[in-house]
């Protein structure tokens, strides 16, 4: 029954309830006072009390009524709420004072005469009376009479504001009881010292043998604004422990500004990037994109996807979204309309096929072209070098050409860090593009922009989605190599730097980020280990395969030869690249586009290398055609075609391109 009571107090303790249980108190310790200014004695006029009980009730109402006092949720009583009692309390004792002080004077209410010491201690006991049978009751809910998930044993990583706040957000929640059992800080101005009762002790106590004997649950790392190679430094050595390690936001990331409990999250792969994430909050974009008709390709794929996010949330004119992957582009229709997103159109259409698109661009004629279809995948593309001339060089000269026609007014075309002195067929096509579309600037009255980063968290064929699935089978984890690093970046993080090039650009940029220190994949895949709970190679183990065809070891954002030149934002640079021989690149891609269709990869490549010279082919099997005096065999002929002409790779044929 007092469960019952307890569970649904909001229905059986109304505000009158607590007001009246508030009345009592005060008149008990009214007498109470009495009691103990005689000399703990019944030796006063006991007539007088009963005159004075009355008054001393209106009295009480008034002041309480006025400071709000018996409105607070006692089972969440604060400190807030004790300085509301306190108010009212020290309310009462003021007009309890003036009113004594003025009937000596007007007689108005006979035997209205108390002491003034009588009026402090009761004072005194009121404050102390009220405020303990809140905390009372919410000790009992909590505690005793509702039913509560297992307590969990917390060390908290951080004595300072945010370590605070985290406490005080842990031992405040109704849902779950928390014992926060340490305090831990690597200053040692901060080490034996009590927080709320809780002491603080030095990093090199938390060892597997303090978690073992306090039965600790929980690690949360509560330091405010830490830089990313900092955290993955003390992540790294919290998760040698046999605890579970959370984090709490930044500061910015607080709901309205304050921080819940169920922000606390499990430290993630993307908080160990190893650097402050870009941030971008430019103004700019409310203009660039209102009233325009955007177009984005490749709306499905991770890039794309965020894209359309992101784009949907200005006041467009009309969002055209193009992807030939049907089931995905469906889930991205119905995600919009969920959020009542309007004045969107989804198209099924391959950017390959030039007639659909140029129906599509002369249907809704788009004022900008966000450009995120390609084939990414670098083993893939080695093997089938046709495809990947098709559709990232010759989709984007569609694309390209039709943002021409149409009169749009700026082509934004993402790109890959892996177009940088390629060394694989994937790297060389998208390379080919941005020398396409560098050509078109020269020709066109629409803005080219090209975006260059790095690998994305958690896109589609990234290692991060290919590591959890290894550790949900059990492992191995399979890595090409124990060296190789990558620079990353979140999908969101690429999508808005990508909307900012787009409206900064003022064309033929090639824009780069500054994206910190780049990874080594193998200190990722531990990480991943570690963040799932395991150990490593205990429970997972790392198995080395080789780098695959077309592989680097590191990435690079800028080719031989390229500079940069700042940008307003600091994180954000311009790619200043050596002039292109117009002509003579635009009508050599033109030729590799035709050439494709006979899907002689040798000739292909051997051709490309002539136009990118610094395209050195890696642990591939086209890296005979580095070789000086080594030509591709004539194209075999086929029935119902014509075969091309052989091709010389000849060193006074190659371009000065970068």
């Amino acid at each position: 029954m007092i469960k019952k009571f307890l569970d649904n107090y909001d229905k059986f303790l109304p505000r009158w309830t607590v007001y009246t249980a508030d009345m009592i108190v005060i008149v008990t310790t009214f007498f109470m006072a009495y009691f103990i200014r005689f000399n703990l004695t019944l030796d006063f006029d006991k007539k007088m009390l009963l005159i004075q009980l009355p008054v001393l009730i209106v009295i009480a109402t008034i002041c309480f009524f006025y400071t709000g006092s018996f409105k607070g949720v006692v089972r969440h009583t604060g400190f807030k709420d004790l300085m509301t009692i306190f108010n009212a309390v020290l309310l009462l004792a003021l007009f309890n004072i003036a009113l004594v002080s003025a009937n000596k004077i007007t007689h108005l209410i006979a035997g209205y005469t108390i002491p003034k010491s009588i009026i402090i201690i009761h004072s005194l006991l009121s404050f102390v009376a009220l405020s303990f049978y809140r905390l009372l009751f919410r000790f009992l809910y909590k505690y005793v009479f509702v039913k509560k998930k297992t307590a969990k044993n917390v060390v908290i990583y951080g004595a300072g504001d945010s370590g605070i706040v985290a406490y005080k957000v842990l031992v405040n929640k109704q849902e779950q009881i928390f014992d926060i059992i340490n305090f831990i800080d690597d200053d040692p101005s901060k080490v034996g010292k009590v927080i709320n009762g809780v002491p603080v002790i030095s990093r090199n106590k938390l060892t597997n043998e303090y978690i073992i004997d306090n039965d600790i649950h929980e690690i949360i790392v509560a330091i405010y604004n830490i830089e990313g190679a900092k955290l993955r430094h003390l992540v790294d050595g919290l998760m040698e422990l046999k605890v579970t390690v959370k984090i709490i936001p930044s500061f910015e990331k607080w709901i309205n500004g304050e921080f819940n409990v169920n922000q606390i999250k499990k430290v993630k792969i993307e908080d160990l990037l190893g650097r402050v994430p870009i941030e971008i909050n430019n103004p700019r974009l409310n203009e660039e994109f209102k009233g325009e008709i955007i177009m984005v390709t490749g709306a499905a794929g991770s890039i794309g996807s965020e894209l359309t996010r992101q784009i949907a949330n200005y006041d467009l004119k009309k969002l055209i979204l193009i992807d030939q992957a049907e089931s995905a582009l469906y889930d991205l229709q119905q995600e919009l309309r969920q959020k009542s997103i309007i004045g969107f159109n989804t198209h099924i259409a391959d950017i390959r096929d030039k007639e659909r698109m140029d129906f599509i661009f002369n249907l809704y004629k788009p004022t900008m072209v966000f450009h995120a279809a390609a084939y990414k995948h670098v083993p893939l593309m080695e093997d089938t070098p046709y495809e990947a001339i098709k559709i990232n060089v010759g989709g984007t000269k569609n694309l390209a050409d039709l943002a021409s026609v149409y009169k749009a007014k700026k082509f934004v075309f993402v790109s890959t860090d892996k177009a940088v002195n390629p060394t694989s067929v994937m790297g060389a096509s998208k390379r080919l593009a941005e020398m396409y579309i560098g050509c078109m600037q020269k020709r066109s009255n629409t803005k080219y922009i090209t975006t260059r980063f790095g690998n994305v968290l958690g896109s589609n064929g990234s290692v991060i989605p290919l590591f959890k699935r290894q550790i949900e089978n059990g492992g191995p984890l399979t890595l090409t190599h124990k060296e190789i690093t990558r620079y990353f970046m979140t999908i969101p993080e690429a999508s808005q730097l990508v909307l900012e090039a787009g409206a900064m650009g003022k064309g033929g940029e090639i824009f780069i980020f500054d994206m910190g220190e780049s990874i080594k994949i193998f200190d990722l895949a531990k990480n991943m280990i570690k963040l799932s709970g395991l150990r490593y190679p205990e429970d997972i183990n790392i198995t080395i395969t080789g780098l695959r065809p077309g592989e680097k070891l590191y990435e690079e954002l800028l080719a031989n030869g390229e500079n940069t030149i700042p940008t307003y934002h600091p994180k954000i640079m311009i790619s200043k690249t050596r002039e292109l021989l117009v002509t003579e690149v635009k009508t050599r891609i033109e030729e590799i586009c035709v050439m494709n269709l006979f899907q002689n990869n040798d000739h292909i490549i051997a051709k490309i290398k002539c136009i990118i010279p610094e395209y050195k082919s890696n642990n591939s099997k086209f890296e005979v055609f580095d070789q000086n005096g080594i030509k591709p065999e004539s194209p075999a002929k086929r029935t119902g075609t014509v075969a091309t002409n052989r091709y010389k790779d000849k060193t006074n044929n190659e371009l000065a391109v970068s």
